[in-house]
């Protein structure tokens, strides 16, 4: 019998030191002056510099390591200008007056400005306790101890080619080459591949289900556009050691303790705020419990925990793992 499934991804900043850009900046820099310093221009577009404040900005998003700062910085450098070029030319057409572009530009402004206050908020983090992971790992054996690994094999078609007939023949069929099969007699689209997913990877729920299920039994996830027909092919075990998990937990525990101090403020600034819908046919259904999606954007994207969260990000990836 068929089961149908439904459901519905920060990066972290590495620093740069100082003593490794200014010895880079010599390098960079034409006018031969051996002490950089901040704001020094490193190239002119038509007038326009682009400062070693800029290039070191640049280098510490991208979190570029040490050794690799040198190639990394004239890669960046010769981007800073093409980048220049591109603004000046949209200048030109009086582009940064366009509406949608303001808007996007104060969005992106109380984005910053709202991010810096949670990064002030939650200042230096503190290393979770060794008790503290050793905790979380006995607590969460699906995710570690007991980990299991699944490999699936599928059939990925568009949803709309669900049709009651090919519907009726996956009810009726016992394997994936029996509806393989009858596709390709239908000249029926599909794509055939294999995935292999742990149980630390997948919703709890999800979870649960695929390993209560006999190996060989089929069953659809549907997402959006398309749906994939699955079958479980092998069951194995996959156990992390403590020494391996310690890593991973401490991120999660670090990320968490900074998004439940995020969560805390804004449930703390609401409470204080005067805050009114203007527009009824708009408004939340329930004002005064609004959904957590009301919290600024920016405590998300400094608390949120990464991508390899155990659990949390899981769940939130749903049926989505089985891509």
């Amino acid at each position: 019998m068929t089961t149908a499934m439904h459901a519905p991804r920060s990066l972290a900043r590495k620093s740069v030191l100082a003593a490794a850009v200014v010895v880079l900046l010599a390098g960079l820099t034409a006018c031969g002056n051996k002490e950089s310093k901040p704001g020094q221009a490193l190239a002119s577009v038509n007038g326009e510099e682009i400062t070693f404040l800029q290039l070191n900005e640049e280098l510490q998003r991208a979190g570029v390591q040490a050794a690799q700062q040198e190639a990394a910085s004239k890669q960046i450098l010769e981007s800073l200008i093409d980048r220049q070029l591109l603004l000046n030319e949209a200048a030109k057409e009086k582009l940064d007056r366009d509406p949608k572009v303001m808007q996007a530009i104060e969005r992106a402004k109380a984005l910053i400005i709202a991010q810096a206050y949670i990064q002030k908020l939650i200042g230096t983090p503190t290393k979770p306790g060794k008790a503290e992971v050793e905790e979380y790992y006995q607590k969460n054996p699906q995710f570690f101890a007991n980990r299991k690994q699944l490999l699936m094999h599928q059939l990925v078609l568009a949803t709309n080619s669900l049709t009651p007939e090919v519907k009726a023949t996956i009810d009726n069929a016992k394997t994936l080459d029996e509806v393989a099969g009858w596709l390709d007699a239908h000249q029926v689209k599909y794509n055939r591949g294999q995935q292999a997913r742990t149980t630390a990877e997948l919703p709890p729920e999800l979870s649960r289900q695929l390993l209560s299920m006999a190996k060989g039994q089929l069953f659809i996830i549907r997402e959006g556009e398309r749906s994939v027909l699955i079958t479980i092919a092998e069951i194995k075990d996959a156990p992390v050691s403590p020494e391996a998990a310690a890593p991973q937990i401490e991120q999660y525990l670090l990320n968490k303790k900074n998004k439940d101090t995020a969560d805390a403020e804004v449930k703390r600034l609401r409470a204080v705020a005067k805050i009114e819908y203007l527009n009824k046919a708009k408004a939340p259904a329930a004002a005064s419990a609004p959904a957590a999606s009301a919290a600024p954007a920016a405590a998300s994207a400094a608390a949120s925990a990464p991508a390899s969260t155990p659990a949390d990000d899981a769940t939130a990836r749903g049926v989505a793992g089985l891509k």
